[in-house]
């Protein structure tokens, strides 16, 4: 069931509901993957009415050796928060439009972007004639 959908008269008609609630049922499980890797490697914070996340420091011991490790770890850490992090804001933003009836179409145009792209990249954001143009 899409949440929040039911009443809404789909203007893109290129895509069965059935393929939305795939989607949403999609970008959910993604959602939920994301949101339980942060968990385990970072602290929820909340910021500025929304969620940011911290990354932990590893404590491995104290000798040299075991200290360079932890700042290793700390620096690859760090770098893959802020990937999941930006890609659970994206995977937000697709279950967004398609509660509000706004999934499929490119932010830079309006067109319809292909289904098969969706079903690639449900968080895709563009047709693919724009985001070959923003590159």
């Amino acid at each position: 069931m899409l949440l929040g959908c039911q009443n809404i008269f789909y203007h893109y008609k290129f895509m069965t509901k059935d393929f939305l609630s795939l989607a949403q049922e999609k970008l959910k499980q993604q959602k939920e993957k994301i949101e339980k890797q942060l968990s385990e490697m970072s602290n929820r914070n909340r910021r500025n009415g929304s969620y940011s996340y911290e990354v932990k420091f590893p404590e491995y011991g104290r000798s040299d050796d075991e200290n360079a490790n932890e700042v290793a770890d700390f620096v690859d850490s760090v770098s893959l928060s802020k990937n999941l992090e930006n890609s659970l804001k994206e995977i937000e933003s697709a279950l967004g439009k398609i509660n509000k009836g706004k999934y499929g179409l490119c932010e830079s145009c309006g067109k319809k972007i292909e289904q098969k792209r969706l079903t690639i990249l449900p968080t895709a954001r563009y047709c693919l004639v724009c985001k070959k143009n923003k590159k």
